[in-house]
């Protein structure tokens, strides 16, 4: 068992030598910049080694490198526009594995398991480890679909504002992102690169449609069919979107409603598991003891 525990961490560590010979050996040479101010762009502070680390580790993997990929959709609707994102995420989940199944041999190893139960628990630790960060990436893009919910019925009421002051539609989306950006800054940072695209000479077309994939939401995707239709029929769009604002609020009431009336069904089983036995221990306690007390006074 010595031997056998000896040689795993030997070729543990060997293998963590070679691919830390592998990332130095095949780490670009970084080319000269400009200073920020001399290119007139801002540096991502965020880029630092350590995300240059993950950065090389995930584009080891194949999968990292495919710009199709469906997770790549999936950290754009999280928020996550770099090119090296995708390289990033998998870095992370390769790292998340490893640290699974290290995790997994320490705790066989705490409790003196076999070798075969500790190799299996490692490798059941590789595959949680491995899907860890996917659970994560959901959770993050789901708080931020909500968060760009809760935002839209106060850009339409700033859009009809706009739109019915005589300003035009990209006018109006660009004033909406620059008056969101301290409550809602997700939904106005998605107006803002929307504004710049079409700045950039893109159809409003194709602007809104990459909205709409870009942010993953229904209720976006409806606002951007709704300015689509406005925009190729030539229809007033102040009305429409004051109706669809309506809309929108009712649609979030009814959904609060919808979770209030759930709240009774969800407590019964933390009611029933956690507070019902504490009531049974409390109210049938003594009476127990005194059947109990009695019964052992007959016997004897």
């Amino acid at each position: 068992m010595e031997i056998l525990l000896i040689t795993g961490c030997f070729l543990f560590v060997l293998f963590s030598v070679l691919c830390g010979g592998y990332w130095f050996l095949h780490a670009p040479v970084a080319a000269p910049q400009l200073e920020p101010k001399q290119a007139g762009v801002s540096l991502n502070e965020d880029d630092g080694p350590i995300r240059q680390t993950l950065e090389r580790i995930g584009s080891i993997l194949p999968s990292a490198n495919d710009l199709h990929h469906p997770i790549r959709a999936r950290l754009l609707a999280a928020g996550y526009r770099e090119p090296d994102a995708l390289q990033a995420f998998f870095g992370i989940k390769a790292v998340s594995a490893v640290v699974g199944f290290v995790v997994g041999l320490l705790v066989c190893r705490s409790f003196e398991s076999p070798l075969m139960t500790g190799i299996l628990t490692g490798v059941c630790g590789v595959g949680i480890g491995f899907l860890i960060p996917d659970r994560v990436l959901k959770w993050i893009e789901g708080k931020r679909k909500q968060r760009l919910r809760q935002a839209l019925p106060a850009a339409l009421d700033l859009l009809v504002l706009s739109l019915e002051a005589g300003q035009g539609l990209d006018s109006a989306l660009i004033d909406t992102s620059s008056e969101l950006k301290r409550i809602y800054p997700d939904l106005s940072e998605e107006l803002t690169l929307a504004h710049l695209e079409a700045r950039a000479g893109q159809s409003r077309a194709d602007v809104l449609d990459r909205l709409a994939v870009r942010t993953r939401e229904p209720e976006i995707r409806k606002l951007t069919n709704l300015l689509l239709d406005g925009d190729r029929f030539g229809t007033s769009l102040g009305p429409a979107l004051r109706n669809h604002a309506n809309h929108t609020r009712t649609r979030r009431r009814q959904a609060a409603q919808e979770q209030a009336r759930k709240t009774g069904v969800k407590l019964v089983f933390p009611v029933f598991f956690l507070i019902f036995p504490c009531v049974l221990l409390v109210t049938l306690g003594p009476a127990v003891l005194r059947l109990m007390k009695g019964m052992n006074e007959m016997v004897r």
